[in-house]
């Protein structure tokens, strides 16, 4: 009786306020707001993202598969969206949350206005809600999951939503992996968008450098940065067969960022994955990659209570004394203390001190958590895929 005493509540709030769109939490509690975007209802890990640009880059990033992001910056879809900032076909993100509804698009690269690609990619959208209180709800309860739905008819049936959000799997022990990898093998061809590249530092063309990366949901970005270095770039599934790996005959071996928990991924392709260490050729991960390869090695990982989503994480080098400023979108980390001796870190956070790079003592292998690649207004970072071209030659 008292649930119902409080849903009745709900409704005669959202026919007071014509609220179109919820967002409700597994303990039952819920926000109220507006929906734009797709239609429907979808549940995820719910997340904050504090960057201030890269909405799309952000929305299409398969690391965010089963995540509803709150983005923190107020304003979204002000330079409208095009075909060539996507960092995958397709959103896996199950939904947005923002301050603010949509702005009206004014950029001369725009193709779609924000709202109409939203509906395109089925991503949907909640506005209205305070962005700043959320962000620190997820913090006090640890990045809980959540349900968005939106309903044009305002028409919502809390008891269904809130049982069918209560039975939905946790993101801990969840391999998302096969959700957003490759089926088939492809070569990339596609380089960054920057016109002054660092090609200076690249001798000669060296196409004839074969880079094989395991697809955990690269971001394409990612692929036109090793396509700098001047490299034939071969991408695979997560769970290529080893024996088929050593026929493409690479010289570097690329380990890809992605969503869902690391150990999860691990265990499902752990018998093949570990042969790809005894190649003796240089390997880079990125993200999940850099998990992968600690959890290899012997080492451990956690999942993190609110993760590091962002594009101004600044991260300490402790090879050169250097802060960079990075991009990051990760909700696991790997545990100092379970490293084995033959990893060493390079790179730790300046935020909680966790662990950013890892580097194997004997062996040209090496990784960070961050993503180099995304460049948020600094460059810092470039210079590890230079570093894997040099372990190449």
């Amino acid at each position: 009786m008292k649930n119902d005493k409080l849903h009745q509540s709900y409704n005669e709030l959202i026919k007071k306020n014509n609220n179109s769109a919820i967002l409700i939490f597994e303990n039952g509690d819920i926000f109220f707001g507006f929906g734009f975007g797709a239609t429907g209802q979808k549940i995820g890990e719910v997340c904050f993202n504090t960057s201030m640009t890269g909405y799309q880059e952000i929305i299409t990033d398969p690391s965010y598969n089963k995540q509803l992001i709150n983005f923190t910056f107020p304003h979204l879809g002000n330079v409208g969206t095009n075909s060539n900032d996507n960092e995958a076909n397709l959103s896996y993100a199950s939904g947005i949350i923002t301050r603010e509804p949509p702005s009206q698009s004014s950029n001369w690269r725009s193709e779609y206005d924000f709202n109409k690609w939203l509906e395109l990619k089925d991503v949907i959208g909640i506005y209205g809600i305070d962005t700043r209180q959320l962000t620190k709800y997820i913090k006090d309860n640890n990045a809980p999951m959540g349900l968005i739905c939106y309903d044009k008819t305002r028409k919502f049936d809390f008891p269904s939503l809130q049982d069918k959000l209560s039975k939905h799997p946790k993101l801990k022990g969840s391999d998302l992996v096969p959700n957003v990898s490759t089926k088939s093998i492809f070569d990339w061809q596609d380089r960054t968008l920057n016109v002054i590249s660092r090609r200076d530092k690249i001798k000669k063309n060296n196409n004839n450098i074969h880079v094989v990366a395991l697809d955990f949901g690269i971001k394409q970005n990612i692929l036109r940065c090793l396509k700098d270095i001047e490299v034939k770039v071969t991408i695979v599934p997560f769970n290529y067969d080893f024996e088929r790996i050593k026929a493409l005959r690479p010289d570097g071996i690329f380990l890809s960022n992605g969503p869902g928990d690391p150990l999860a991924t691990y265990n499902s392709i752990k018998n093949n994955f570990d042969k790809i260490l005894t190649m003796n050729i240089p390997i880079f991960g990125i993200c999940i990659g850099h998990q992968l390869l600690a959890l290899a090695c012997g080492a451990k990982t956690k999942k993190m209570t609110q993760g590091h989503r962002g594009g101004n994480h600044p991260v300490f080098n402790l090879m050169n004394g250097n802060v960079e400023i990075t991009s990051q979108n990760h909700g696991f980390n790997v545990i100092e203390a379970s490293l084995p001796k033959d990893l060493l870190v390079t790179h730790k956070s300046l935020f909680d001190d966790t662990i950013e790079g890892l580097e194997h003592v004997s062996k040209p292998i090496f990784s960070v958590q961050y993503h180099p690649e995304a460049s948020p207004g600094p460059h810092d970072s470039k210079y590890l895929f230079e570093k894997f071209y040099k372990y190449m030659i």
